[in-house]
């Protein structure tokens, strides 16, 4: 795959076909898709970007669901990330901007999606996880 000198006007026309609603501006995109919303902000002088969902308020999440997240940073959760900011807990994916791909926003947005729908069940950005030391034990047995 090669990169395709990612910006935010090649961004801005990504999330519009996808999406059921957006708004925003030039590097600062609210958009809706499927009931699941996203917010993406991009730093060109930085050459980064980070698409996110908020998933829930940290005072409704218990150290359990807090550990299984980590866990699945780890294991399941693969370019997507469960992460903490402003006392929300987030499903994100942060990246370089400029090297990014098309197919890579696509992916981007979708484990994104998966790693908020499936928070307090599965912890998983998608069909590929890395499996842990104890389901390695129960697959041997």
């Amino acid at each position: 795959m090669e990169a395709q000198d990612m910006d935010n006007e090649k961004l801005h026309a990504i999330f519009y076909t996808l999406s059921d609603e957006m708004e925003g501006q030039d590097g600062q995109w609210q958009f809706i898709i499927d009931s699941t919303m996203f917010l993406c902000m991009t730093d060109k002088l930085h050459n980064r970007m980070r698409i996110i969902s908020p998933i829930v308020e940290m005072d409704k999440v218990t150290s359990e669901q807090v550990s299984r997240c980590m866990e699945a940073n780890f294991h399941s959760a693969l370019d997507g990330r469960y992460a903490v900011s402003d006392n929300i807990m987030w499903a994100a994916f942060i990246h370089p901007l400029k090297e990014l791909t098309k197919e890579q926003v696509f992916s981007a947005i979708s484990q994104v999606y998966s790693c908020a729908r499936t928070f307090g069940t599965m912890y998983s950005s998608g069909s590929l996880s890395f499996p842990t030391k104890e389901e390695r034990k129960y697959k041997s047995n």
